[in-house]
Parts: structure tokens; sequence; C-alpha cells
């Protein structure tokens, strides 16, 4: 009766001291949030604060070179509603029917990264039952798991390797079909030309065919392996390590609990203390771009740039460009710098602190790993058994640790992602528009004399999107205009109207000064140009030959 005395008293003593450092583990938790709160709250005021002051100052940007005017209007590339609608629709691209190469190598690229989960899993076991035989001086049970740890290391090493083989293989599949479905939209109804000349959204539609799509694609195929490997990881190690506790009589709710309150603040933090990577890199990107067109602007106007020695011009905006590219570098840079030390502080230190608690809180609790007594009345030591439960809680949540590290950090790539999906995005919406002869040009301001020719010739300009009313008619023979103006892209007016007629075996010069509408007359009658108003009569395109004023061929 004694003994049964005894053992009841340590156990309800047991449950005091248990229940006693639960409570202590809850209030220093409620007293962390407490802390936290109020930092987090100030610094998200202030990220909000510094969102309106950029708005503010739009007006001052718009006052730079016409390159960057195409963008100004348009919100941040941000991870928000707009860029899941985006995505969604560039999806359509990826996929185009259910049955798919590219379908197929996601599936195959998924079959490996749940091979891959499960692998580490059971080396995670494996190294357990290594350590295990390592303190109970088994040395045949040693080298048996060793090479048992070595023949597994082949077919997990080849699954490491078909991941980032399927990755790449996805990312080039992604970029074809995006390539394909741009170039055939690109060509299609003179799009080319429209795009650079009568509409100003696109300043660089080369950067956005070569560069921002491959980004693109990359960026979609490395966060499908960043994101589903994790997610997989984190469930699988956590069943693993509530089932391997709950069948040691340890109870899995306070380390389970601690862990989500520890990822919950480190989410938190993170997220008020991240920048705008998105909007950061899109302009990386958009600076990158005209970058590029100033080198190409060289090459093309070589010749009358020696004539005019103008090299130290090129030379200074070539410069000023790069400028502007190595300081938005550098700002990534350097915020990059220090959201990484607070990442790597919460993810590393922080968590791997929390992670001894939680692996040791179940062995020392748990009612499987106590020293029992045998028959003759010796202890026994439980040692291998509490040393191989360890070893492989560990792994296993170092493991898990990885996973939510990955998962956290794939925030980064996400922003980054809505910065190359907007551009990629903006650049089909801007194509199926001009195709269809939607039309918009930005207007941007050049100073005090220009102004002031505006207001002298506000009647022969047009401001706002132009509606094209006119018709062109296919005729066998003969030209005929009937009240057709000669509208530049910009919205001047060169002629109002145009009234003429040229017979077959007719010969007719034009002539005038410089601006007087020659080539925009031949533009608008090769189709480049559209007739906003009146009526065209002409022979259809394959009956007519244009020679343009630079040859190409």
């Amino acid at each position: 009766m004694t003994h049964m005395l005894h053992a009841a008293a340590r156990r309800v003593q047991w449950s005091r001291a248990s229940a006693a450092k639960r409570a202590a583990c809850l209030l220093a938790a409620a007293y962390g949030l407490r802390v936290l709160y109020p930092i987090i709250r100030r610094r998200m005021k202030r990220a909000g604060g510094k969102g309106g002051s950029q708005d503010g100052g739009g007006a001052e940007r718009g006052r730079e070179a016409p390159h960057r005017a195409g963008g100004r209007g348009r919100a941040s590339p941000a991870v928000n509603a707009e860029f899941f609608k985006q995505l969604l629709e560039l999806r359509k691209l990826f996929f185009p029917k259910l049955v798919s190469p590219e379908l197929g190598l996601l599936c195959l690229h998924s079959v490996a990264l749940v091979s891959r989960t499960f692998l580490s899993i059971y080396v995670a076991a494996l190294d357990g039952k290594i350590v295990k035989s390592i303190v109970e001086k088994k040395p045949r049970s040693f080298v048996f798991k060793l090479i048992k740890w070595l023949m597994i290391a082949i077919p997990a090493t080849f699954v490491n390797s078909t991941i980032r083989y399927l990755e790449c293989k996805l990312a080039l599949a992604f970029r074809t079909r995006l390539v394909d479905h741009a170039y055939e939209t690109y060509f299609a109804n003179q799009t080319y030309y429209r795009v650079i000349s009568m509409d100003g959204r696109l300043a660089n539609p080369d950067q956005s065919l070569t560069e921002d799509i491959m980004m693109f694609s990359q960026s979609v195929a490395h966060l499908y392996s960043n994101l589903t490997k994790p997610i997989l990881d984190v469930v699988l190690t956590s069943y693993t390590l509530i089932r391997t506790a709950r069948s040691r009589g340890a109870n899995p709710i306070g380390p389970t609990l601690l862990a989500g309150l520890v990822v919950y603040a480190t989410a938190r933090v993170l997220k008020a203390c991240s920048p705008k990577f998105g909007k950061l890199v899109a302009e990386e990107a958009h600076k990158k771009g005209y970058l590029r067109f100033m080198h190409s602007r060289i090459i093309a106007n070589v010749e009358e740039i020696a004539f005019y020695r103008g090299h130290k011009v090129e030379m200074k905006q070539l410069q000023k460009s790069y400028k502007a590219l190595a300081d938005q570098m550098n700002l990534i840079l350097s915020k990059r710098l220090w959201y990484i030390m607070i990442e790597q502080f919460l993810m590393k230190y922080v968590w791997s602190s929390c992670g001894m608690i939680m692996v040791a809180v179940p062995i020392i609790t748990a009612t499987g790993f106590a020293d029992g007594e045998l028959e003759d009345g010796q202890k026994q030591a439980m040692v291998s058994e509490r040393t191989e439960a360890f070893t492989t809680s560990r792994n296993l949540l170092i493991s898990g640790a990885d996973a939510i590290e990955r998962i956290m950090s794939s925030y980064k790539e996400v922003t980054e992602l809505a910065g190359y999906t907007a551009r990629v995005y903006n650049m089909f919406s801007v194509f199926d528009e001009v195709k269809r002869g939607i039309y918009k040009r930005t207007a941007v301001i050049q100073g005090s004399e220009n102004n002031s020719k505006n207001e002298d010739k506000a009647e022969l300009h047009i401001d706002g999107p132009l509606e094209i009313r006119g018709k062109v008619i296919d005729v066998d023979h003969g030209i005929i205009c009937e009240n057709v103006p000669i509208i530049t892209p910009n919205g001047d007016v060169v002629v109002s109207r145009l009234n003429f007629k040229v017979q077959e075996g007719m010969n007719l010069l034009i002539t005038g000064p410089n601006g007087c509408g020659k080539s925009s007359l031949f533009r608008i009658l090769s189709g480049l140009w559209p007739v906003y108003e009146g009526v065209l009569y002409k022979p259809p395109p394959q009956h007519m030959f244009y020679i343009p004023q630079r040859t190409n061929i």
C-alpha cells in the first residue's frame, strides 16, 4: 500500500512540474508577442507611409526620359490578386491542353520531389540506427548499416540530379511555349512595327522578348520546386515525429505548439521587414533593357555619330544609363544585406535553439525511454535507444526546419516573380491590343519651349486615344483618297483632309519640305498607319511594292 502511495505521489509531482514548464513556456511566448507586436505594427505603418510618398512623387518622375514614361501610371508589381490573375492567364500558355509535354515534365518533376522526401526520412532513421550501433559497441551492425547507408546514397544522389535536370527542362519548355506565342503575335499584322512606332507602352520589346521571358520561366520552374518539396517535407516529417513521440509515451502537443508559435512569429517579422523586391527587380530589368537599347542605338546610327563627332555625348548617355543601373543594383544589394541578416538569425539560431527544446522534451518526458529494472534487480539503461531517437528526431527536425526556411525564403522569390510576371503579362497585353488596332501613347513633358509650341499648334494635335473610323477598300486598279487625314502616332495632324486620285499608268511626283507628310502618306498606303477617317481605295498589299528610305537587305 505504501509503495502504491509513493508511486501516485511521484506521478502527481511529475504532472505538476510538467504543467509548470508548459505554463512558463506560454508566458514567455505571450511576453515575446507583446514585445514584438508594437515593433511590427510601427514597421508596417512606416512601409505604408513610404508607399504614399512614392505615389506623391509620380509627377516629378514623369519628367524623366520618354523611355520611362510608359509604365509610370501602372501600380507597382506585388503579391496580390492582380499577380495571381496574371499568372493564371500565363498558365494557359504553359499548358495549352490537358495532355502536353510540359505537363508530363511537371508530373515527372513532382514524382522526383516526392521520392526525395521519402528518401530523406529513410536516411534520417538509418542515421539513428548507425549511432545506436556505435553506442552499443556492435561493429558488425555498424558496418552493415554503413554499407546500407552508402547503397542508399546512390539513388538519393540520382534523384537530386534528376530534380535539377527536370527543373531546367521545365524552365526551357515554358520558355519555348512563351517565345513561340510571342513571336507569332509579334510578327502578325505588322505588330513589330506598330509596337515601336505607334504605341508607347513598351520601350524595349527586345528586352521583354528575351531576358524577361527567360527570367520568368526560370523563376516559375524554380519556385515550383522550392515550394512543392518543402511543403511535403514539413507534412511528412511532422507526421513522423508526432507518431514517434506518441509510440514512446510522450506528449507532442507542447513541442508542436512551440514550433507553430516560432514559425508564426518569424513569418510576421520577416513580412514586416521585407522590402518590395518585386518593384525593385522590375525596375532593375527596365534599366538593363534601356542600357542595351542605348548600345543598339549607337550601332544603328554609327555613321551619323561619327559625322557629327557626337561620341562624347553618346558616352555621357551610356555612362548615365549604366550609373542608373549600378545604383539600382546597389540599392537591391543593400536591402538584401539587412533582410538576409535578420532572416538567417531567426531561421538558423532562434530555430536551432527551439529545435533542441522540441527534440529534448519528448525524449526526457517519454515513458518508453525511462531506465527500467531487470529480473535480477539490475537497472536496464536505455542510452542507446535515447541516442537513436535523438539522432533520428534531430535529423528529421533539421529537414523540416530547412523546408520551412525554404518556404519562408520563397516569399522573396515570389515577389521577384511578381515583377517578371507583370512585365511579361504587360508585353502580351500590348501585343494583343496593338494587333487589334488599339494604340496608347504617353505624353512626355519636354519643357517650356515645347509647351509654347503645343499651345500655338493646339488645333493640329489630338490628345487621348485615336479612334479608327476610316475604311480601306481593296480595288484592282488605281488609288483614291477621300477625306483621309494624315495623323502621326503622337497625335499630330499633318494633313487634316487629303483628296487625290491616281489612275493606272499615271506618274505622280509628291514634293514638299520635311515634315509635310510625304513619307507618312506612303505609310498609310502600305498599311503601316491606320486610316482614322475617310475612305482609301487601293490595290491589295501583294500587288504593290514600296521602297523604304533605309535598306535592310
